[in-house]
C-alpha cells in the first residue's frame, strides 16, 4: 500500500469515525483485538487472598475447581498454571509416549501439538472444514495409522466441532479422546456443556486474558474418570503425593510425602484461582455480549464483497472467543498484509489466528513441510481476527466494521 493511500485513510479517520461515535475522533484510540475486563470485584477477590493465610496451594484453588465442575457438569477439574501444562498433563495421564501419533489442527496454537512431543509422541496434522474451520472429521479418519493414539480436536474460535462424528471415529479405531477446549469455556453441545461431553477423556481450558474468562495465566483439565482425576494431581505438582494409599513406604509421620512419578509445577495460585472464580462468575454475561457483538458483525459484514464469514455449526451453542474475517482475495486488490495494515492506520489492531503449527522452523526441522494441510494453508493466507471482547462498546465495534467498509471500498475489483 502505498504512503499516499495511508496518508488518505489516515486523514479521514477521525471524521467518518466521529459521525459513528458520536463525534469522538478515533485518531488516538486504537482498538485491539483482545482484552480482558477487571471489576471491582475481580479485585477484591484477589486483595482477600494477599491479606490471607495462603498464596498457593490454598482453599481458593479447591474453591475455583468446584465452581468449574459446577459450569461444565464434569465430575472433576484440575487447575493449572496454563492451559499448555493442561494439555501436557492430558496427554501424560491418558499415556501417550514414544512411537504414538497424536491427531489435531494445524489451524490452533502450538500448544496443541506441542503437547504430545512433550511426552514423545508425534503430531499429525488433519485439515480443517473450510466453511466452519474447525477440524474435518473426514481427515482425521485419513490420517489414522496403527500408531495412532489420541486425537486431539480444537474447538476454534470457541466453535464446537462435529463432536459425534469425531467421538464415533475415536470409537471405532480405540482412540482416546482429549478436547483442546482453550477457546471454548461457556459453549455447549447439542445443550451439554464442553468439558462434560460423553466419549471424552479429558477436556483442557485456558484463561489467558485474550480468553472469555481470565485467570492472568491459567488452565484446567476437567474429566469424569476418578483414575484420570488422580494421575492429573500428581502430575500438576511434580508427581508427590500425601495420600498414604498412592505410597511405597507409607507411615504416619505428619510431615512425610513420596514422589511416587514423574511429575512437574503447574500449579495454579490461590491469587489466579481466586481472580479466575470471580471472572467465572460473570461467564454468562461475558457469553451474551460476546454474541451480541458477533451477531452485529455478521449483520453488518456478510453482504460486503470481498469477506467471507465463518459458517455456524447448529449444534454449537457458542460463546465466541474469536471472530474471524476471511478476505475473499479473487475480489480484491490487496493482499491480506495491506489489508491488515489498512485497518492498523485506521488503529483497528486486528491479528491472525493462526499460523500453521508445522510452517515453524522446529517443525521443519522434524521433517514436517508445507502442503500437509491445503484447505488450512489457503485459510491462513486470508483470514484476520477482529476485535471481540466484552467491555467493547456498540460505538467501538461501529469503527471497525466502518474501517473495513473502506479498505474494502479501496480495494473492490
Amino acid at each position: 500500500m502505498s504512503k499516499k493511500i495511508y496518508t488518505n485513510l489516515k486523514e479521514n479517520a477521525a471524521d467518518m469515525t466521529a459521525a459513528v461515535a458520536g463525534g469522538t475522533p478515533a485518531s488516538d484510540h486504537k482498538i485491539f483485538y483482545g482484552h480482558q475486563y477487571i471489576d471491582y470485584a475481580d479485585i477484591k477477590a484477589v486483595s482477600d487472598v494477599l491479606r490471607s493465610d495462603y498464596l498457593t496451594c490454598g482453599p481458593a484453588v479447591d474453591a475455583v475447581e468446584k465452581t468449574i465442575c459446577e459450569i461444565t457438569g464434569a465430575k472433576y477439574a484440575v487447575v493449572t498454571s496454563n492451559c499448555t501444562a493442561a494439555l501436557h498433563i492430558a496427554c501424560m495421564a491418558a499415556g501417550i509416549g514414544e512411537g504414538d501419533e497424536v491427531i489435531t489442527t494445524p489451524i490452533t496454537f502450538a500448544a496443541s501439538a506441542n503437547c504430545a512431543l512433550y511426552c514423545g509422541a508425534r503430531p499429525v496434522f488433519a485439515d480443517i472444514d473450510e466453511k466452519t474451520y474447525t477440524i474435518d472429521p473426514d481427515s482425521i479418519e485419513k490420517c489414522i495409522t496403527e500408531k495412532t493414539k489420541a486425537v486431539i480436536p480444537v474447538h476454534y474460535t470457541g466453535q464446537a466441532v462435529d463432536y459425534d462424528r469425531i467421538r464415533e471415529i475415536c470409537e471405532k479405531h480405540n482412540l482416546i479422546l482429549i478436547e483442546d477446549a482453550a477457546h471454548a469455556i461457556g459453549t455447549k453441545y447439542k445443550g451439554t456443556p464442553i468439558g462434560s461431553l460423553p466419549g471424552t477423556s479429558m477436556t483442557c481450558f485456558s484463561f489467558h486474558p485474550v480468553k472469555t474468562c481470565t485467570a492472568g495465566e491459567g488452565g484446567a483439565v476437567t474429566t469424569n474418570d476418578k483414575d484420570l482425576y488422580q494421575k492429573l494431581l500428581l502430575y500438576r505438582s511434580h508427581g508427590i503425593t500425601h495420600d498414604q494409599a498412592l505410597m511405597s513406604h507409607p507411615t504416619d509421620d505428619p510431615w512425610y510425602y513420596e514422589m511416587v512419578d514423574m511429575g512437574y509445577n503447574y500449579r495454579m495460585t490461590d491469587m489466579q484461582a481466586a481472580l479466575l472464580k470471580s471472572q467465572l462468575s460473570k461467564l454468562q454475561l461475558f457469553s451474551e455480549r460476546r454474541d451480541q457483538l458477533t451477531k452485529r458483525y455478521n449483520e453488518a459484514l456478510k453482504k460486503l464483497p470481498g469477506v467471507i464469514l465463518q459458517a455456524a455449526n447448529p449444534d454449537s451453542e457458542t460463546t465466541r472467543h474469536l471472530y474471524i474475517l476471511q478476505l475473499d482475495l479473487e475480489k480484491l486488490t490487496c493482499t491480506r498484509r495491506e489489508f491488515f495494515d489498512a485497518l492498523k492506520a485506521e488503529n483497528i489492531i486486528c491479528q491472525v489466528h493462526y499460523i500453521p503449527v508445522y510452517y515453524f522452523p522446529q517443525y521443519e526441522k522434524m521433517g514436517y513441510k508445507k502442503g500437509l494441510c491445503p484447505k488450512a494453508e489457503r485459510l491462513y493466507e486470508r483470514i484476520l481476527s477482529l476485535p471481540l471482547y466484552y467491555s467493547l462498546s456498540d460505538e467501538e465495534q461501529d469503527a471497525v466494521i466502518l474501517a473495513i467498509k473502506k479498505v474494502l471500498q479501496h480495494y473492490s475489483k
